[in-house]
């Protein structure tokens, strides 16, 4: 992923806030010699403070030899995306239809190092962390490998823990363009409110104050 300097994140925590609102994304994995890279879509539970991420994938799922030939994976998250057309981004000398349009979005993406989890004691201990982050209500029965609602299905699926080794992170909404053009596309994202458009349109406004 090319990351200009001006869409680059200003630091860790405006890649952390949009990480903590998002937990799915897709799994990039290495293919085997002759095949074609695997992209899983998966909901995942990342924890910052112990720089991992945690899932699980049913055990016909042909990701796992690919996994064990090489641990070395990308999970990709991208969201609050917008198309940016022609005329937005046309500077005032030039006729509109002659501008460059462009995609805004918001991509993060955390390289990683997998581990299998088969062990029944620690896939019910994964299972629980996750049901934590997606019903932190509690409304849910408790994964135990030999007793209780799970213990039949637990062997049915293999856990997933990812250590982050490094994190690329890219915000991309028209920090290069002249301030005006940004307020223009602002304003015009407003009027238009597509789908993601304000979602967008917020990452705008919050770099450009920032900047």
């Amino acid at each position: 992923m090319l990351i200009h300097p001006w869409d680059a994140a200003s630091d860790d925590t405006e890649w952390q806030t949009f990480l903590a609102g998002h937990d799915f994304g897709q799994l990039a994995v290495n293919g085997l010699p002759g095949e074609p890279p695997h992209v899983q879509p998966l909901h995942f539970a990342y924890d910052p403070a112990a720089g991992d991420v945690v899932g699980h994938l049913a055990r016909p799922n042909p990701i796992w030899a690919a996994l064990e030939a090489d641990p070395q994976v990308v999970l990709s998250v991208v969201d609050d995306y917008a198309y940016i057309p022609t005329t937005w981004h046309a500077p005032a000398d030039i006729p509109p239809e002659h501008g460059v349009p462009t995609s805004y979005y918001a991509a993060v993406q955390l390289r990683c190092t997998a581990h299998l989890v088969d062990d029944p004691a620690d896939k019910a201990a994964l299972l629980t962390r996750q049901l934590g982050h997606f019903q932190p209500a509690g409304d849910h029965g408790e994964p135990a490998p030999d007793h209780g609602p799970y213990a039949r299905m637990l062997p049915g699926i293999r856990g997933l823990r990812l250590d982050v080794t490094e994190v690329r992170a890219k915000f991309k909404y028209g920090g290069n363009k002249p301030r005006e053009i940004q307020y223009r596309v602002s304003e015009l994202l407003a009027d238009r409110d597509a789908p993601h458009d304000a979602a967008a349109r917020r990452h705008q406004l919050r770099r450009l104050g920032a900047r």
